[in-house]
């Protein structure tokens, strides 16, 4: 196989797979309320137990059980005040770093990061609607696809290749590039300010660190995919790492600069 071959291997795989994401996604984002939340759920479970699976591979009874624990808290998590949902968010993060002997920091930092970030996609869905999730889904998505075909095509210097050794300087720019415009046609759809276009340029960042701390936890362990749940894409770590860091993201600065930029 040639070079330039290898290089789009993965497209058929990425594509179907990718696409069958995007319309269960679709699908759960519009019906919203419980739906949602237990997909959410779901997802988070399933990524603590790829998590464990990494960090402790061979003990699958720790694998069920964190990623069970992990769905329930996040499922309860959303309908409780502040107050009360947070200790229940907290609760699979103290679980495994009591139950594993290695790697617990890591353990805990992935498992809080999931457990917060999946709290904030059902935030934003439930409390500002299901546009302004697609918005945000849509800065994580375009980001990662365009990175994607940008770097292959345009290749050159590498953004941080101890970490990443694929990722560069060109797809990680370009996709600052598609998350702006992605701000850009919200901005001007829903009325809130060209300041979106700012916020998703942060957000994509985030998303971009988030795909990051991942690779570099799977270096670190050894590892290619974080499971091969999905085909041509590894496991949902491998897919959600962006949208870890930017759902986080969000739900930090939304505290302080108030979100939607112009309507809150």
């Amino acid at each position: 196989m040639s070079k330039s071959a290898e290089q789009w291997s993965d497209l058929n795989a990425r594509m179907g797979a990718g696409a069958a994401m995007v319309v269960i996604g679709l699908v759960g984002i519009w019906l919203g309320g419980h739906i949602f939340h237990l997909l959410v759920a779901l997802i988070c479970g399933l990524m603590v137990w790829e998590l464990v699976g990494m960090l402790r591979p061979g003990v699958r009874h720790s694998q069920l059980q964190l990623g069970v624990l992990t769905g329930v808290a996040v499922f309860l998590a959303i309908y409780l005040p502040v107050g009360f949902a947070l200790p229940i968010l907290l609760a699979p993060a103290l679980t495994g770093f009591g139950q594993l002997e290695q790697n617990r920091t890591i353990y805990m930092s992935f498992t809080v990061l999931i457990l917060l970030a999946g709290y904030g996609m059902m935030q934003v869905r439930d409390d500002l609607g299901f546009g302004w999730l697609l918005w945000l889904v849509l800065v994580v998505v375009v980001t990662d696809v365009v990175g994607y075909f940008a770097g292959r095509m345009i290749g050159g210097p590498k953004f941080w290749p101890a970490v990443s050794p694929k990722k560069t300087w060109a797809g990680t720019a370009s996709g600052w590039v598609g998350a702006a415009l992605v701000g850009l046609l919200f901005s001007i759809s829903s009325g809130v300010g060209l300041q979106l276009i700012g916020i998703s340029i942060a957000v994509s960042m985030a998303s971009q660190m988030g795909d990051i701390a991942e690779s570099g936890m799977k270096r670190k362990m050894g590892v290619k995919d974080s499971s091969n749940l999905i085909p041509g894409h590894g496991g949902l770590m491998d897919r959600f790492d962006g949208m870890l860091g930017a759902a986080l993201f969000l739900l930090v600065i939304g505290q302080f600069i108030g979100f939607p930029p112009g309507l809150g």
